[in-house]
């Protein structure tokens, strides 16, 4: 089906057979209400609108009456995109134009209160999501009521990049318009294991380099900086609660050939783990009481695997007598999303595979 393009439009999506007519007026909550909840990367745009800022930060709230409509707004790219989720169910993902407010109409299934969430499907990079407010019959407070809360560290795979291939195909529009962060491994598992989640991941990056470049931030650069960018003019509060588990991915680009013109050196083993011990020191020195889970990439294979392996073993022997750290390899795999990431199928094997894993973790 079409993306959906929502500049000045209202979309329904149904979700019943039919609505009965409301039974008063919707009422309009803005953005700084307190019925609302974020989660993630999240800011003040102004005094009424929130930014939701890294990858699947997001808002949720309850609503009631026979519709809910969503304001939002894209502020980087020309256009963004949201996911709705109603009840704990994925609606979809909506198309977002910049420099408008974008109207995102819904019919509601249950007569009692609705759970909302509404996530950023992109990442940092693209420019926040401006979240303006609602309209319902009713808004309400929802805080989920979960088991563990978990931060996702990682690279482009852990954005959801090149997944959702279903309304835009591959090799068609913008780099991101196949971004859907809701649906990657970590939000994926997260929710089976009912637990929050918040994802500092950026696409190329790495723990020393990146993928095409030498000399550029990586993430021990760019995580404390509210948009993953380095900026430190902007430095990110790590408000909220502490990640009882905080789950890194990064080494695939670190391990890539890059373009293969741009000319590049080999890959550092030592480098690498020095990088990587500095960077999980400043995890601990932030969450001192967390448990760590340092993965491998389905997306290396070979020597790089059996090298990058050794690399985590190294890292996890630097911190064993302190802190519970346990090392995931992943399984290799054929991804069969854009730019040889895995599509959204892919990453429900991958949080298959993790799930069980990071059960054992949280419960040790």
């Amino acid at each position: 089906m079409p993306y959906k393009s929502l500049l000045v439009l209202v979309t329904t999506v149904m979700l019943s057979c039919a609505t009965k007519p409301s039974k008063t007026t919707p009422t309009f909550f803005n953005a700084a209400q307190t019925e609302f909840s974020y989660s993630g990367r999240t800011e003040k745009a102004n005094d009424s609108t929130q930014a939701l800022i890294s990858p699947a930060a997001h808002v949720v709230f309850t609503a009631e009456g026979d519709s809910l409509t969503v304001f939002v707004g894209a502020q980087g790219e020309p256009h963004d995109f949201v996911v709705i989720e109603v009840n704990g169910n994925y609606i979809d993902r909506f198309q977002v134009q910049k420099d408008s407010v974008n109207r995102i109409t819904i019919a509601l299934p249950l007569e009692k209160e609705n759970e909302i969430g509404i996530y950023k499907a992109t990442e940092a990079s693209n420019g926040p999501i401006i979240f303006y407010g609602a309209e319902a019959e009713k808004i309400g407070q929802f805080t989920p009521k979960t088991d563990a809360e978990i931060e996702f560290i990682g690279d482009s795979i852990t954005c959801g990049f090149g997944a959702d291939t279903e309304d835009i195909p591959c090799d068609t529009g913008e780099w991101y318009d196949q971004h859907n962060a809701y649906l990657a491994y970590g939000p994926v598992a997260a929710r089976a294991l009912n637990a929050e989640y918040r994802l500092s991941s950026v696409s190329g990056m790495g723990m020393y380099r990146n993928w095409n470049d030498e000399d550029q931030p990586v993430m021990g650069d760019v995580y404390a900086t509210t948009y993953l960018d380095g900026n430190t003019n902007e430095k990110w509060g790590f408000t909220g609660n502490k990640p009882d588990l905080v789950s890194i991915c990064l080494g695939t680009n670190d391990l890539s050939e890059g373009d293969g013109e741009k000319e590049r050196e080999p890959f550092n083993p030592e480098k690498y783990t020095s990088k990587y011990i500095a960077f999980v020191q400043d995890v601990f020195n932030r969450y001192p009481e967390t448990k760590l889970a340092l993965l491998t990439s389905p997306m290396v294979s070979g020597e790089k695997a059996a090298i990058f392996l050794k690399c985590l073993q190294d890292v996890k022997s630097h911190f064993d007598s302190g802190h519970t750290v346990a090392i995931f390899e992943f399984a290799s795999m054929t991804p069969h999303g854009c730019g040889y990431h895995p599509d959204l199928d892919d990453h429900k094997i991958m949080a298959e595979q993790l799930i069980p894993f990071y059960d054992g973790l949280l419960k040790k």
